[in-house]
Formats: structure tokens, C-alpha cells, sequence
């Protein structure tokens, strides 16, 4: 860890250790194993104190994290995630990922009501429901549980679903999504949503629901669990104001 006094000034001590552990996190691999309190507190002449405080902020931002009687570490990388309408596949192999799928479950079946109102469907009208693991590099990152409208993509099931759904969309069925609404929140992992993701139960993680269609006809009703260990989420805001309704991410990342 490179040296850097701590000096008296307008720049409160613990915010100065806070920089220079912030640049350390930055650089180490993730897991890497950072000076005790205590050595921190010797090294750059500061109390115990301000230490924790300079510790505990770069905790709660995510870059470090602490492990029971063995110490602080820097944290996992979190992938910075874009709000634009793309697939996971394609996603994935632009950071450098190999992406993969597993498919648990594909069935036509009548929706839920929210699902059939977003795709426009008849009362026990049935859509393709398609649930899926999706993995990066082996590491299982995200279940999505989804629904497709039969009316524009009628066969689903007959197809490999375990690559891209949109690529499939749009060589078999000429349909090219094109828009999208999202909605996105925070949520607790269920039970049966931990052990796919392999985290515990209870555990953060960031939820994604979009309806996507393709020339003004609903297609897709999917949500989709991201782990929160490993996403963050980045939007461009500016000062417009909308018409009306709502305000909503508009593409997502499944």
C-alpha cells in the first residue's frame, strides 16, 4: 500500500483515509486483504476511531467489505449496468463474460392477470412462460422468470432457449424489440431464488420487470433477480420534464 501522510486541514482525517483506501480498493483484486485497524491507525498516525469511520463508509459504498474475525477485504466488483435494451448474451460477451443458460422451465399456459394485460392477451388466453438461470463465466448472476406473447412469437418452445431469447425473436420470427418500459426495485432473495443465485436467503438483490415490444405490439412480460452483490445500476438524468405518467427506466438488461 503506497504512503500518503495525513495531515491537519480542512479535509477531516478520516475523509483523507477514506481517499487513500478508496484508490487502494480501486487497484487491488477483489478479496484483497487490507491493513488492520490497527495497522492503519500506526501507519498514518490516526485513532482507532477514525479508522472505522473511514472503513465503515467505504463498506456501506460497497468497496470493502468485512469478514468476521478474519479481517476487511476488497469487495467483488460490481458490473455497471446500463439501462438500454439489450440481451444478456450480448451484455455478457462485451465485457469479456462467456454467457450461459439454463432453462427451468418452459411452458404455454394462461398468465397471470398483470402478465396478460402488458401483453394485451384474452381472458385464459395462454403465453409462453419461460424461466431461466443466467450465468457469466460459470457464476450464476440472474433468474428471469418471463412471459411471451403467442400472438407474435407463436412455437417458443420449440426453440434452444438456453442463448438469446431476442436473437431468437428476431432470426426466427423477424421481430426486432424495439421498445421497452422497466421498472426496477430492491428486494430480499427467497428462499428458492438464494439457492439458484447461490447466496444466502434474505440476501439484496435488484429486481427488473419489462414489458418490451416490437412496432407497438407487446411481446415480453419478463422480471428478472439480479444479484446486488454484483450489479449497480447507472441512469443519465437530465432536467426534462415528462407529460405525464409514471417515471420508468426505459431498456433494461436481461
Amino acid at each position: 500500500m503506497q504512503h500518503h501522510r495525513i495531515v491537519d486541514g480542512p479535509k477531516p482525517k478520516h475523509a483523507q483515509l477514506r481517499d487513500i483506501l478508496r484508490a487502494v480498493a480501486d487497484e487491488a483484486p477483489p478479496g484483497s486483504a487490507i491493513p488492520s485497524e490497527r495497522d492503519l491507525a500506526t501507519r498514518y498516525r490516526v485513532s482507532r476511531i477514525t479508522v472505522r469511520a473511514a472503513i465503515g463508509q467505504l463498506v456501506s459504498e460497497g468497496l470493502l467489505t468485512r469478514a468476521k474475525g478474519r479481517g476487511t477485504f476488497t469487495a467483488k466488483r460490481r458490473m455497471d449496468v446500463q439501462l438500454y435494451l439489450e440481451s444478456f448474451t450480448d451484455d455478457m460477451r462485451k465485457r469479456g463474460f462467456t454467457p450461459s443458460s439454463e432453462v427451468l422451465r418452459c411452458a404455454e399456459e394462461p398468465p397471470p392477470v398483470s402478465a396478460a394485460s402488458a401483453l394485451g392477451l384474452g381472458p385464459g388466453e395462454p403465453a409462453c412462460a419461460v424461466v431461466r438461470l443466467r450465468r457469466a463465466d460459470g457464476v450464476p448472476l440472474t433468474v428471469e422468470r418471463g412471459w411471451y406473447s403467442p400472438r407474435v412469437v407463436p412455437g417458443l418452445p420449440g426453440h434452444d432457449l438456453t442463448g438469446s431469447l431476442y436473437a431468437i425473436i428476431a432470426d426466427a420470427y423477424g421481430v426486432q424489440l424495439d421498445h421497452a418500459e422497466q421498472t426496477a426495485w430492491a428486494e430480499g432473495a427467497d428462499r428458492a431464488t438464494a439457492r439458484l443465485l447461490g447466496v444466502r436467503e434474505g440476501s439484496p438483490l435488484l429486481v427488473f420487470r419489462r414489458v418490451a415490444g416490437s412496432g407497438g405490439r407487446p411481446v415480453e412480460d419478463m422480471t428478472s433477480w439480479y444479484r446486488g452483490d454484483l450489479y449497480q445500476v447507472t441512469m443519465q438524468l437530465d432536467r426534462t420534464v415528462p407529460d405525464s405518467g409514471p417515471h420508468s427506466a426505459k431498456g433494461g438488461t436481461t
